[in-house]
């Protein structure tokens, strides 16, 4: 079983009996977490905030130490500004004791909704699906009209006489 806990605005994947260095906690002999996550040995995993703000990761504080020496040094050419500074972080070493799930218990499968539970008792042979209809947009489309043939050359000077003949005679059916 492993779990993902926070420490110092860092997250860092434990197990029971690992050492690790974390950012300083003040001086206390033991110190417990939430965790993020939990990942079981039946490889369950739990990640309900419910269940996690129950749960503890216990660890116990080993000592202090601190990280590598930072230097930074400002330079500004031909103006004689020069700053020095250094920086080094303080660590605490913990060792992580126990993974403590709500109740006691380790990790447990989640129960089978109804939903799930009645869909086991249903036969197989009930579970086919239907024969699927195939959809309107499915279809084959029209065949496409041929364009006309081209009118030959007295055609085109018979429509033009002909529509000003019609023009009049509908004028001429208003008055």
């Amino acid at each position: 079983m492993y779990a993902i806990i926070r420490a110092g605005g860092k997250q860092a994947k434990v197990q029971e009996g690992d050492v690790l260095s974390v950012e300083r906690i003040k001086d206390t002999d033991t110190v417990s977490f939430t965790p993020l996550l939990i990942r079981a040995d039946d490889g369950t995993v739990i990640s309900d905030p419910a269940i996690l703000g129950t749960s503890t990761v216990t660890a116990e504080v080993l000592g202090a130490s601190a990280g590598p020496k930072v230097d930074i040094f400002k330079y500004k050419n031909k103006t004689g500004y020069r700053r020095r500074q250094g920086h080094r972080q303080k660590y605490t070493t913990i060792k992580v004791t126990s993974i403590a799930m709500p109740g006691g218990k380790k990790a447990a499968k989640p129960k089978a909704t109804k939903a799930e539970a009645d869909s086991a008792k249903v036969p197989a042979a009930a579970m086919k699906p239907a024969a699927a209809k195939k959809p309107a947009a499915a279809k084959k489309p029209a065949a496409a009209k041929k364009p006309a043939a081209p009118k030959a050359a007295s055609e085109k000077t018979a429509d033009k006489a002909a529509k000003p003949a019609a023009a009049k005679s509908d004028t001429t059916d208003k008055e």
